[in-house]
């Protein structure tokens, strides 16, 4: 019989870090934190409260839906669409005040997520 010990390998810094990322990608990280460009919102929503609410809804439901190459090994940044506009999403790591940038992306404890989704002009 085998022990599980011996057969099950631990995680790597970058599957860690990817596994962080995934969480807040999909609404599960309650420290994260989203921004989106103000040219995306003006591409997508007519202005209003209730359209740019809408507009953010499909975004974010095309952000957690789209794939990641194998460039982007911690799923840190993506290329994909919505309502026919292209995007991009870029995760940053910051310290737990936002001030500064982590000092260990692959701890939950002491780093917080900001992600940023953008049309690529405004990268």
């Amino acid at each position: 019989m085998l022990d599980a010990r011996t057969t099950t390998s631990p995680k790597t810094r970058t599957e860690r870090i990817a596994e962080l990322n995934d969480r807040a990608r999909q609404g599960l990280d309650r420290t994260a934190r989203t921004i989106f460009t103000i040219g995306l919102l003006d591409e997508l929503s007519d202005g209003s409260r209730a359209s740019d609410i809408l507009a953010q809804a499909r975004i974010m439901k095309a952000m957690r839906e789209c794939n990641f190459g194998e460039d982007s090994p911690e799923r840190d940044m993506a290329w994909f669409e919505a309502d026919g506009i292209r995007m991009m999403m870029k995760i940053d790591y910051f310290d737990a005040d936002f001030e500064w940038g982590s000092e260990d992306p692959a701890s939950a404890a002491e780093t917080r997520r900001v992600i940023t989704i953008m049309r690529p002009e405004d990268y």
